[in-house]
């Protein structure tokens, strides 16, 4: 199994509406198509940043940031994949709000430590 976190920063003016848009269109689509652990969204509250090397974004935090569960990484590729000729798809990014409001996309992927 891996655990992709998916982070977004939006233009701040669109975040409201990418965020009606995710629960309207985005979530009921990508709950029946991958295991969607959970979706949040920035609250206002600024970001801690410790370490060596301390970069703070100059677009703030990311403000949206998902974690998916698949299998292993070509089950998560083959959905991505999917995504060019899905009819389902087209229209839930047809309602998208501003599709060129993203700032930055980042896209990690883990394997879990916590073995039961």
């Amino acid at each position: 199994m891996i655990y992709e976190i998916r982070d977004y920063t939006i233009e701040k003016e669109w975040l409201e509406q990418y965020v009606k848009w995710v629960k309207e269109f985005f979530l009921p689509y990508a709950k029946n198509k991958i295991n969607i652990i959970d979706f949040w969204a920035y609250d206002g509250i600024e970001a801690e940043v410790e370490g060596k090397n301390l970069v703070v974004s100059p677009n703030w935090q990311p403000n949206i940031t998902w974690v998916a569960k698949y299998n292993n990484k070509q089950e998560r590729d083959d959905f991505f994949a999917s995504l060019e000729t899905d009819l389902e798809w087209e229209k839930v990014w047809s309602n998208h709000p501003n599709p060129d409001a993203y700032i930055y996309k980042n896209a990690r992927f883990f394997t879990s430590i916590n073995h039961d």
